[in-house]
């Protein structure tokens, strides 16, 4: 019961950080070494961001199904071209940022620059710029800051709206398309894992709290989207500014104590 329930709360913080600018593998990575949960691997890992790859996908199918129908088309190039960078900076410093997150000696400085970024594009003027008006150049500077948030507490999805935000793209289509650009990056992430997975020799594997776990990935990671669109539209990312500053103080301050 006790495995079923940690691969629950996982699956829960997995879905809800992916998409909130709050980051995810910070928050895995704090919650496994503070509550000194069991590792629950490399499959699971997989399984987690195949069930944030389904919430993605329902919210946007039309956009999915439109890239289906059309690889050439205008949104499939510049998904391609954003994910460039991004697959660059993964594959040629993967082991050092694995090295980073498994020590977690960062998240704390990371955690604060996140509410930083947060902060001050929530301070300059917005954009007025539409979905279709996205450019190439736009998908390569935004894939690029996609890529670095491969760091373990630099949330990608806000740095990648911040980066569309920047851009001058208005809110609603910043958050779109951030959501969108993470969809060949969690493919991308899943296939490197899957291959990893190949390699290696398995122990026993539970099934079911895997499963369930990732089924409650899948629909915490539709909520958070649902919801984040929404704030993109009508509010402020200041609050989880704050939120990510008190965490980052919090993580500094334990450290430094010695914990």
């Amino acid at each position: 019961m006790l495995v079923l329930l940690e691969h629950i709360f996982l699956g829960i913080v997995q879905g809800l950080t992916e998409f909130l600018p709050i980051s995810s593998t910070g928050h895995l990575v704090l919650f496994r070494m503070l509550f000194d949960m069991q590792e629950a691997g490399l499959l699971f890992d997989t399984m987690l961001h195949f069930g944030t790859l389904i919430a993605v996908v329902i919210v946007f199918w039309s956009e999915v199904r439109h890239v289906l129908l059309n690889p050439t088309g205008k949104l499939a190039r510049l998904l391609f071209v954003g994910t460039i960078p991004t697959a660059a900076i993964g594959l040629l410093f993967e082991d050092f940022f694995e090295e980073i997150s498994r020590t977690g000696l960062t998240i704390g400085w990371e955690f604060l620059a996140t509410g930083a970024i947060l902060w001050a594009v929530e301070s300059m003027r917005r954009g007025t710029r539409t979905f279709e008006q996205i450019t190439y150049a736009d998908a390569l500077i935004i894939g690029t800051l996609q890529g670095a948030a491969i760091l373990p507490a630099i949330s990608r999805s806000g740095l990648t709206i911040a980066g569309s935000l920047m851009r001058g793209i208005a809110r609603a289509d910043a958050a779109r398309f951030s959501f969108l650009l993470s969809l060949p990056a969690i493919l991308g992430a899943s296939g490197l894992q899957t291959v990893k997975l190949i390699k290696t020799p398995l122990e026993t594997i539970d099934l079911i709290p895997m499963i369930v776990g990732t089924g409650f990935a899948a629909i915490a990671g539709y909520v958070a989207i649902r919801w984040m669109l929404k704030i993109i539209s009508n509010g402020s990312m200041k609050g989880f500014a704050v939120y990510v500053w008190i965490l980052g103080a919090v993580i500094l301050a334990m450290q430094f104590m010695g914990h």
